[in-house]
């Protein structure tokens, strides 16, 4: 799969994501909520179908009859779930964070990025609560610098270098979600070709 691929693939996401949070009135963005399951995932839990749909709720700020009021949000979350565990479990490490493209502003995607990290650590807490303490010193330092990257609030220009390390930290990220995902995770069972 193409860089482009992987991005249009990104963006139809994000826009998805985007689209059922303003359908419902959610108050929260769709980048923290991906961030939370993400950061659960990549600690080793794995949600039934029932716990995933109310930390959906209540993420978006919605009561937890919302799942029962509305078929399309039940399939959205599912499909979310399904779509996400995938992305990490996936072989060719193609997994993106939920962000918006570049079509937004540089603020807009700093803050989405910010967002998606604080639910990261939030979601990797949760699970692997102490015992983050006595993870390899790589992981530990890998959230350090989540946290000193979740802090940053705004740009400082618009220009082609800050466009540029927003994709070096993107990447960051990225790369940093996947180590903790390999580091918490027992490979999946390859099949075995026997010859007969």
């Amino acid at each position: 799969m193409s860089d482009s691929d992987a991005s249009h693939r990104q963006q139809d996401g994000f826009e998805q994501w985007a689209n059922v949070f303003t359908e419902h009135k959610a108050f929260s963005h769709p980048s923290e909520l991906h961030g939370a399951l993400c950061g659960r995932l990549a600690a080793g839990n794995r949600l039934e179908s029932r716990d995933w749909q109310v930390l959906v709720c209540e993420h978006m700020g919605l009561p937890e009859t919302a799942t029962e009021e509305s078929e399309t949000l039940v399939a959205f979350i599912g499909q979310a779930y399904a779509d996400t565990l995938a992305g990490l479990q996936a072989a060719d490490m193609s997994f993106q964070p939920l962000l918006p493209d570049d079509d937004y502003s540089l603020d807009q995607r700093l803050q989405a990025l910010s967002a998606w990290i604080r639910g990261f650590l939030e979601g990797m807490a949760l699970v692997a609560g102490a015992s983050l303490g006595s993870a390899p010193e790589e992981i530990r330092e890998l959230i350090e610098d989540l946290v000193a990257i979740s802090q940053v609030s705004e740009a400082e220009d618009d220009s082609d270098e800050s466009e540029q390390q927003l994709t070096e930290i993107t990447e960051y990220v990225r790369l940093g979600a996947l180590a903790v995902f390999t580091e918490y995770n027992a490979p999946e069972p390859r099949e075995s070709k026997t010859l007969h």
